[in-house]
């Protein structure tokens, strides 16, 4: 038998608690060791519980879940705290701070009860989610894959570092005219260490990081206000700017179309690709169709594959690919999946990435 993913359960309702505690126990591979009702609680537990997973809702008496993240690393730095919030404004503008403090990811929780009960995307997500973030030493049997086809993802599988850097003789070596950044899980915090040396290109960034509505829009404000440079939500009919960045929406699939000399986004309602909305790979496929090989690709931390065939068509033109290591990503899937083609010109540790692209673009 494989060992099991250990959950802890944070949340002020009984009911809530309960009804996630049901969808988890489908899941063979994962189990919970601990339900508590507040942060306070969660503090006191985290130690003997030992869970690789704290699933945290935000607001609850005697101690919110900001007020517990920076106690729960403390006396237990190897779990991972995947918010649960909803889907709203404030919500998304709480979650994004509980990122920015160490919280890994987040989940949007239906606003009912009921909603939590009958939601089925909400159960293979939080599963998925909690599977992919817990050890990567445990495996799931073929019996457990039964709660959804997206359960068997790719998002779980952790690729065997055995990649070569491409020669850097087909690398294109001029300046590029867009820079093109996707990330996932562990993004927010990537994209804040990373962005901040983009401050002063007389280029458009754009990015893909897998997030929901409401939350997207938070992102990009948070960019801008962290980062020192002018970041938008993307909208249809937006023309990309020089030294401005722009951000998917969640929901959609952010492209780009080419009229006379200017570029402007798209936003495409197109089904899901690589188990997300928006991809990665929508957004680099037109762009490449109207920069070519002077697209810069910037892989960061992420789970899944997402952006891994739209980046290999970009090496194949001879344009620039960077890619996040293994050691600094929160998971090492999607620039596992660019680094394990062998299409990189660099994989790099976070703190690196920046200055490489600072310096692919300044010269």
């Amino acid at each position: 038998m494989s060992k099991k993913i250990k959950v802890m359960l944070v949340d002020d309702s009984a009911v809530i608690r309960g009804l996630i505690s049901r969808h988890l126990d489908t899941e063979p591979s994962i189990e919970i060791v601990a339900s508590v009702s507040n942060g306070q609680m969660a503090v006191n537990m985290v130690e003997k519980a030992a869970p690789d997973v704290i699933v945290l809702d935000i607001e609850m008496p005697i101690m919110d879940g900001i007020t517990a993240i920076p106690l729960l690393i403390e006396k237990n730095p190897e779990a991972k705290i995947l918010m649960c919030s909803t889907l709203s404004e404030k919500g998304a503008e709480i979650t994004l701070k509980a990122l920015t403090l160490g919280a890994t990811d987040c989940i949007v929780k239906p606003t009912t009860s009921s909603g939590i009960a009958s939601g089925e995307d909400f159960k293979v997500e939080l599963i998925r989610l909690i599977k992919t973030l817990g050890p990567v030493n445990i495996s799931t049997s073929p019996a457990s894959q039964t709660t959804s086809s997206s359960t068997a993802d790719p998002a779980n599988e952790q690729p065997i570092q055995k990649f070569s850097l491409r020669s850097e003789l087909s690398d294109y070596k001029g300046k590029p005219d867009l820079i093109a950044v996707g990330s996932s899980t562990g993004g927010p915090q990537a994209l804040f260490s990373v962005l901040p040396h983009f401050k002063g290109f007389n280029i458009p960034i754009i990015i893909t990081q897998h997030m929901p509505k409401t939350f997207t829009t938070i992102l990009a404000q948070h960019i801008q206000t962290n980062c020192n440079i002018t970041c938008h939500e993307g909208a249809e009919g937006m023309k990309l700017e020089n030294g401005v960045a722009y951000v998917a929406p969640g929901g959609y699939h952010m492209e780009l179309r080419r009229e006379k000399l200017d570029t402007f986004i798209t936003l495409s309602e197109g089904p899901p690709e690589n188990f997300c909305k928006p991809s990665v790979d929508p957004m680099m496929r037109s762009a490449i169709e109207i920069y070519g090989r002077k697209v810069l690709g910037v892989m960061l931390t992420g789970m899944g594959n997402d952006g891994k065939n739209s980046f290999t068509d970009l090496a194949k033109l001879g344009g620039m690919i960077v890619a996040q290591d293994e050691e600094t990503s929160v998971v090492w899937g999607m620039p596992g999946a660019v680094a394990n083609n062998n299409i990189c010109s660099a994989v790099l540790p976070l703190n690196e990435i920046g200055p490489w692209v600072n310096k692919a673009v300044t010269g």
